[in-house]
């Protein structure tokens, strides 16, 4: 799955790839997480734009107030739920990070680490949205991922993101045909598990 990421600067990031950025400055989050509003990527007739969404989607026939805003799907079966398949074919973005975090379960306990790209490139998240909500698509893990977590989020090259963000093509044939970037880890420190601790030294190794 994919529940907290990294995004610093993401007008930057994302200069080469959108036309406007929509009511965002570049600053820094290292700790993105669910019903925070958030910067993706959106492809409208004429551009891109970069604007801010919430993280967690709340499918159109909830009708429960309490329901539980859905921040992940699954690539395997993304056109087969009511909550997705229209999503997939018709509204899909982009969500900009530079890592993401993922625990470990270990006897009693959870252990946090960090992602990033192998060439240390931006990421680049699959994800739909709708009503200014979206989530991030996620698929089976990596064999080296698999180590911490038995899924990941679906990442795409930066060479890739306007093909996916086309919708003439099939959303979820394309993400499971190309090439995904090797990713590396390692662990950091339990102060992440607090959503409101938002500092650089998140993402530093630890001294284990």
């Amino acid at each position: 799955m994919c529940g907290r990421y990294v995004i610093n600067n993401p007008v930057s990031k994302t200069q080469k790839l959108v036309k406007t950025a929509i009511q965002i400055t570049d600053n820094e989050n290292y700790n993105a997480h669910p019903y925070q509003k958030l910067p993706v990527i959106k492809k409208y007739k004429n551009g891109n734009t970069l604007e801010n969404l919430k993280w967690g989607l709340v499918p159109e026939w909830a009708k429960d107030k309490n329901f539980k805003a859905l921040i992940n799907a699954r690539l395997e079966t993304i056109n087969e739920k009511i909550s997705f398949k229209k999503l997939i074919k018709n509204f899909r973005c982009i969500v900009v990070a530079d890592g993401f975090y993922e625990w470990k379960r270990s006897d009693k306990e959870k252990i946090p680490y960090y992602f990033v790209r192998e060439d240390k490139k931006p990421i680049f998240f699959a994800g739909i949205y709708n009503n200014e909500q979206y989530c991030i698509i996620t698929e089976e893990a990596s064999d080296n991922v698999k180590e911490v977590h038995h899924r990941q989020p679906v990442i795409i090259n930066q060479s890739d993101v306007n093909r996916y963000l086309n919708l003439e093509l099939s959303g979820s044939s394309f993400l499971k045909e190309i090439k995904k970037p090797n990713l590396i880890f390692h662990e950091i420190s339990k102060d992440v598990n607090k959503p409101s601790n938002n500092i650089a030294s998140l993402i530093q190794p630890t001294n284990n």
